[in-house]
């Protein structure tokens, strides 16, 4: 017998690429449970799988940034009281420096973050957990179709308790942005273009390179941006390339940055009214527009 649930949850996350550089990803997540009938005449109470699966695919995943542990860049050094530093050692300048708490990372023991290696380090992960009668699990991650420009981007929110907090981790979203009652997809497509694979960092977080904890050798202010910022979960900092980063003056929550985006947009366009519906992943997020 097979229960399914589609739409478990989404994975909001970001992860390194040798090409990319760290982005920001959003997976919806679709599971198949395989096993015998229980007392209740059921595999499992739909509640239960709900509850339980989700709760432990946002501990393994979720507002974290995944590491290919077995990538030849990637460097992983465990330092005092659950620290941990990582080093993306990427050419031409496009290194990317870590040092978070250990539960502000996934590594996953492949040389690519695709929905295969994250697949199996899942499955693997979920399956000490599971019920007797339940033999198998099927984890399906698949990415949410969208027709218009988005983009996937990276940030860390310091103030918020939860795990949002972490530095880097991140979403894929759609942008819409509606200028005198008609969608804009050029101004759309500038801002997938902009924002593609970027981090998003704050003023208030900004910090120069000898401010960092972790001496990363090969990096300088002339390439790199710095952020460092202490939190309820504890340290974190790192160091990407300034080809890779934008500096808002602002904190990075979607309400923030679809205010920036409208401040930006109005800049550029000569459209009486504009109207921003910014996405934070999957179904999410927060709308602006100009006072008519």
């Amino acid at each position: 017998m097979h229960l399914f649930v589609n739409d478990l949850t989404v994975m909001d996350f970001s992860y390194l690429c040798p090409k990319r550089g760290m982005v920001g990803e959003s997976w919806i997540v679709d599971v198949i449970l395989a096993g015998e009938l229980n007392e209740e005449s059921m595999v499992q109470d739909f509640g239960i799988v709900k509850k339980q699966l989700k709760g432990l695919i946002d501990q393994y995943v979720d507002h974290k940034l995944l590491v290919p542990a077995e990538h030849a860049f990637a460097q992983i050094t465990h330092r005092e009281k659950n620290m941990v530093q990582v080093s993306f050692q990427r050419p031409n300048d496009r290194a990317i420096h870590m040092y978070c708490p250990d539960e502000a990372y996934g590594f996953i023991y492949a040389d690519e973050i695709n929905m295969e290696s994250v697949g199996a380090y899942l499955k693997d992960a979920l399956a000490i957990h599971l019920p007797d009668n339940v033999d198998d699990i099927e984890l399906l991650l698949r990415a949410e179709v969208i027709t218009t420009p988005f983009y996937h981007y990276t940030h860390g929110l310091k103030k918020h308790d939860g795990n949002c907090q972490r530095i880097a981790h991140g979403h894929r979203s759609k942008i819409t942005i509606i200028e005198d009652g008609t969608e804009n997809l050029a101004a759309e497509a500038y801002w997938a273009q902009r924002w593609a694979d970027i981090y998003i960092g704050s003023t208030e977080d900004q910090v120069t390179i000898s401010q960092l904890h972790c001496d990363y050798g090969d990096v300088a202010d002339a390439t790199h941006t710095a952020f460092a910022y202490e939190s309820s979960q504890g340290y974190f900092e790192m160091a990407i390339s300034r080809a890779e980063c934008e500096v808002v003056d602002r904190d990075s929550t979607v309400e923030c940055l679809a205010q920036y985006l409208l401040e930006e947009q109005t800049k550029r366009s000569h459209a009486g009214q504009i109207k921003i519906i910014a996405f934070e992943g999957v179904g999410k997020g927060a709308i602006v527009q100009t006072t008519p």
